[in-house]
This record gives C-alpha cells, structure tokens and sequence, in this order.
C-alpha cells in the first residue's frame, strides 16, 4: 500500500506508519471513486495506523476503514504525531456506517480491545468523528474501557485549530454543511449508478421509434430514436445533476416535487426548440415521462442529502413512486399512440 511508509515500534509490536500526503495513486483513485468505480471495495485493514511518530502521549482519532474517509483523516493530520484507529465499517463512510451500525459501539470497544490501545497509549481518550456519534455511545466506551469518547469536528480539516483550541469544538465545526461543492462532489456517484438503465432505455426508444401506421421504418428508428435519445439523456442529467447542483434554490421540500419541477421546465426547454415533437399528444406524453424521470431520479439523491430523515424519505417514497409509475406508463403508452396518429 503506497499509504504505508514505515512502521513504529510499541509495546505491543510494530505499527503500521503513514504518509499525509497523497499520491498520485491515492488522487487517481478518489476521482475513480466518486464515479463509482470500485467503490464498494475502496477500504482499508482495520486496525492501527502512526502518523508521524507518535508516542504513549498522543492522541487517538477514530474513522471508518472507508479508504476516502482515512484519506481525509491522514490528510488533515499532516505535522502532526497521532494514532489513526481504524474501525471494521465493511467500507462504508463514517457517517452511513453509523447509521447502519457498523461504526458502533461494539466495534469501537472491539478495535480498542484488539490492538492493545491501553499498552500504547498512556492516556485514556479518544477523538471520534462528530458524524459517527449517532453510532457510539460514549458511555458504554468508558464503562468497558476505561476510554472516553472525545467528538471532533463534522469535517478532517478542521482537526487542526480542534486540537489548538484544546479538543474543543467551534459551532461553525458542528455546524454540517452541505454546499454547492459538497453536492458537485457527489453528483458524478449519481450519474454512474443509472449509467445501465442510460444504455438500456434509450436502446428500447430507438427501437421503437421506428412504429408508424404503414410498419416500421428503419430511417424512422435512427431519426427520430437520436432525438428520444437526446431528451432522455436531458432528463437524466436535469435530475440526476441539475436539481442536486440547485437543490436549496428549488422549491418544496419534497425531492420528487424538486425533480418533477426541474424535469418539467427541462420539457418547456425543449418544446421551446421544437425538440419534443410537433403533435401535441407526443408533446403531453414527454412531459409526462420527463416528469416522472426527473422526479425519481432527484429522490434517489435523498439518501446522500443532509435535507432528510430515513422516515421522511420512506414516507415520501410510498407517495411518490406510484405517482412517477402511473406518470411514465402513461407517457409511454401516448408516445407509441402518437405514432401512429396521421395529422
């Protein structure tokens, strides 16, 4: 592992030493990552990790064994001597790992346990990431361990001015944050989980763009399929990239009302340059699947979003689903109908 540049001497063996700095490897990676390329086997060893060369008195910052979450914790970590425990989150970042119960308690005291943590260090505190405390209760730590759960900063790079201001956080460090750049970060993961159904449904709509009252046309198919495949294509960033990119600046609350809007004046766009057809039922029947798409495709994003609740998605979820189905199917039928309208 490119990471690993040495290794420190403990009492209870040789500890793994790692470099703050990135690699070129380590960049190439994380840009392959947030196109999802690999992404569900980017972790590291659990386990302990040196930065620098530390001794019994440093400190102890806990993370996730996801590669891009140790990244960001080694990176913030630069100058400094400190100990990097590393927890078994089957390569889930802090904060989903939290949620789902693998950065937890019972894996914090077993990592605690198992690397020998009391014969390294001569303190007894730990810095876990503020966004995994949904998954650690401190006082179970301390009540089997003897350690206590110190919660950094929402972000790595703040680690620094934490540790300076004497472990104490900042509001602006609790505040969690979404912005524009967050979201642009995390719109590439969104594009390439669809990139099946980008290959396989604009593949059907060209097939079937070749209908018409006499037949089929294959002059028909690749004419009009390129324009269904354009628009389909329109949709898909309108709301796999668009409406996360605007996602506060849009109104409602509801991610699929978002996408339904965006997809919709996506649709108006399109009309405006003749693009969605000339018969008013085709015309009806893009709105109907822009809409439907978009909107789907938004609520996907809910689950990356700090604008939700696991119960408020579900819930819309159960309202919005049928609502897009019923919209799509309709959609369609009326494409194929409008085919073999003559005007």
């Amino acid at each position: 592992m490119s990471f690993i540049t040495g290794q420190v001497t403990t009492s209870t063996g040789a500890v793994p030493q790692i470099s703050t700095i990135w690699s070129n490897r380590d960049v190439l990676d994380t840009i392959k990552v947030r196109w999802s390329v690999g992404r569900m086997n980017y972790k590291v060893e659990p386990g302990i990790y040196a930065v620098g060369t530390p001794d019994e008195n440093s400190n102890v910052f806990v993370t996730a064994n996801f590669k891009l979450s140790f990244d960001h914790l080694r990176r913030a970590l630069e100058g400094m001597n400190a100990w990097v425990l590393v927890l078994d989150t089957k390569g889930i970042n802090v904060w989903c790992a939290a949620g789902k119960g693998t950065f937890s308690t019972k894996e914090l005291i077993r990592q605690i346990d198992r690397v020998g943590l009391k014969n390294i260090v001569n303190h007894h505190k730990i810095i876990v990431p503020q966004l995994g405390a949904v998954g650690v209760s401190a006082h179970e730590v301390r009540q089997i361990t003897g350690f206590s759960v110190i919660y950094g900063p929402v972000r790595a790079d703040d680690i620094p001015a934490f540790i300076r201001a004497g472990m104490k956080a900042t509001k602006e460090m609790r505040a969690v944050k979404f912005s524009f750049w967050d979201r642009l970060k995390l719109i590439p993961v969104e594009l390439a989980n669809g990139a099946y159904y980008l290959i396989l449904i604009p593949a059907l709509f060209i097939i079937l763009s070749g209908l018409y009252p006499k037949g089929y046309s294959i002059d028909l198919a690749f004419h009009d399929g390129l324009r269904s495949v354009f628009i389909l294509i329109v949709t898909y960033l309108t709301g796999c990239a668009v409406t996360p990119a605007l996602l506060p600046w849009i109104p409602f609350r509801r991610f699929s009302l978002k996408g339904l809007l965006t997809g919709w004046l996506a649709a108006l766009l399109l009309m405006y340059f003749h693009v969605l057809g000339q018969q008013t039922l085709e015309i009806i029947s893009w709105f109907l699947m822009m809409g439907s798409l978009s909107s789907f495709l938004a609520m996907t994003f809910t689950g990356t979003s700090t604008f939700t609740s696991l119960s408020g998605v579900q819930k819309e979820m159960k309202t919005a689903v049928p609502v897009q189905i019923g919209m799509a199917g309709l959609g369609v039928i009326g494409w194929i109908l409008a085919k073999f309208i003559v005007l």
